[in-house]
């Protein structure tokens, strides 16, 4: 199968982008990030902003947005976890509308940062597959207004096949707020702005060893003051310690070519939203600026013992599920093709939001876990460990995501074991089955698995 730089829509299709230099000497930095997603190049942007004579630098061992920056559907919700009745679950209803009000906060600024990245504010569409999933959405509904997020509507099965048309449709739940947009475009976007700031990018230099305030790299050094981790699923390549507090997945995404005239009239479609299921394995899914459609699923992969590398980018079982489920909702499309698959790395944590901390007395401070929400959240993130860097007050170290680490997951063997079993059991429920023990166990723990 092609590299994942040709088989991925968003890096096959960048234009104008000219790598930055490597490493080639020892220099000396007030602050060294190391990774260059979403994360990372939030953080050092945050970190001259804040603080403009800081000499900061930018670490990334492939090209900016190489990794789930520039793999993701790009797809941005509105909420910072997976939904607000998760956010209530994991942090309580105070906290939740908090986490709302700076979600919503968030997207617009991250609106009027990203001119030229397709941003379209669409909203998404949470999609009934099933009379379950009806009272889900339903039930989102009412946690909305409860605190306080007005604009979501429920939509019969006539108004949501009239949105887009699909014979599975129940109908389903219109959220505000979120849209869609091209992820390596603002991934570029960051890029120009951060280094108009003065920021050093060096692409295609890997850190091979974290010391005392030293990044060991292949072909030079860095001396830093503050190091700050932004590596998110391959963190335990540098940081094993902080492997027991999330688990490095996989998610698969096709996208089509471009509809045709007559397939656009079929599928309708006319608002764009952003659209995702009510499984718990759930398909999401998008149209891109050229009318192509991104189809992924959420039927994340754990590799054992841990992997994230090259050999996972590509899965022929989940392509052939994924054309499979998209004939299903589309019987009309069944022609279509699909000229780009591939899957990226997400880091989960139990709670499905991120969590940050410090190591070395201070000197290394990390941020990693969006669970496949991460192109809202890493912006925060990135003003997070910003103002962790440079010891300044923000509100948004106070947040519980923040003060708080997720339950962590078990070490191999038990991890690679315990997570068959509960993939095992999501399946069925997704197949109608009433959640068994194992699932109600976690469910009462507080504890989630997916992406």
């Amino acid at each position: 199968m092609l590299p994942v730089e040709q088989s991925c829509y968003w890096l096959a299709s960048r234009q104008g982008y000219s790598p930055s230099t490597p490493l080639s000497e020892k220099v000396d930095v007030d602050y060294a990030v190391v990774g260059g997603g979403f994360t990372g190049l939030w953080t050092a942007l945050f970190l001259k902003q804040l603080e403009p004579g800081a000499h900061v630098v930018v670490t990334e061992s492939s090209v900016a947005g190489y990794g789930a920056s520039g793999r993701n559907a790009g797809i941005v919700s509105n909420s910072i976890d997976h939904s607000h009745a998760l956010a209530i679950s994991h942090f309580g209803k105070t906290e939740a509308e908090r986490l709302a009000k700076i979600g919503m906060q968030n997207i617009s600024e991250m609106e009027e940062f990203a001119v030229d990245c397709d941003f379209e504010r669409t909203g998404q569409l949470q999609v009934a597959l099933k009379p379950g999933h009806l009272e889900d959405c339903k039930h989102n509904l009412e946690v909305a207004n409860d605190i306080g997020l007005s604009g979501y509507r429920m939509l019969t099965q006539e108004e949501m096949q009239a949105e887009v048309n699909s014979p599975l449709y129940l109908g389903g739940l219109f959220v505000p707020g979120g849209g869609i947009l091209n992820p390596i475009k603002l991934v570029d976007r960051i890029v120009s702005e951060m280094k108009k700031l003065g920021v050093v990018l060096y692409e295609n230099t890997r850190v091979r060893q974290l010391g005392d305030g030293l990044l060991h790299c292949e072909r030079g050094e860095i001396r830093a003051k503050k190091i700050i981790m932004a590596t998110d699923a391959y963190t335990h390549h540098l940081l094993p310690e902080l492997l027991w507090r999330f688990i490095p997945l996989y998610d698969y995404i096709l996208v089509s070519d471009p509809l045709t005239a007559e397939q656009k009239e079929q599928i309708r479609w006319h608002h764009r939203q952003g659209m995702v299921d009510g499984r718990t394995f759930f398909n999401y899914y998008r149209l891109t600026a050229d009318d192509r459609i991104l189809w992924g699923t959420s039927e994340a992969v754990y590799y054992p013992p841990n992997k994230v590398d090259a050999s996972c980018d590509h899965s022929e079982h989940h392509y052939r599920t994924l054309r499979e489920s998209f004939a299903k909702h589309f019987p009309y499309l069944s022609g279509i093709q699909f000229p780009y698959g591939w899957g990226g790395p997400i880091a989960s944590t139990t709670r499905l939001t991120p969590f940050f901390g410090t190591l070395n007395g201070g000197s290394v401070i990390y941020g990693l876990g969006y669970t496949g929400h991460g192109i809202g959240t890493t912006r925060l993130a990135g003003k997070i460990m910003a103002h962790l860097a440079l010891s300044k007050e923000s509100e948004l170290l106070s947040l519980k995501m923040v003060t708080d680490k997720p339950f962590p997951y078990p070490p191999e063997p038990i991890r690679g074991m315990s997570v068959a079993a509960v993939t095992r059991s999501l399946q069925k429920v997704d197949a109608g089955e009433n959640p068994n023990i194992l699932l109600r166990l976690l469910d009462k723990m507080g504890i989630g698995f997916s992406s």
